[in-house]
């Protein structure tokens, strides 16, 4: 499997998140990287409606109801 690399822009908040996740992974030496692939594997895995699911967070963002 190929891997693609690209810029996002997330909030503070999340990074701070990504990175307490990340210090929980020390023992596997997982990066950044890894984590957020990770979490997106496991979203895009899951028995969802992700377009509605990702439209929905997008609106509650945007309305600062998130």
């Amino acid at each position: 499997m190929s891997n693609t690399e690209f810029g996002v822009s997330i909030s503070d908040e999340l990074v701070e998140e990504l990175d307490e996740l990340t210090e929980q992974c020390v023992d596997l030496q997982a990066s950044r990287s890894e984590v957020v692939e990770s979490i997106l594997t496991a979203y895009f895995q899951g028995d969802i409606d992700h377009k509605a699911r990702v439209r929905e967070l997008i609106i509650r963002r945007r309305k600062g109801t998130l």
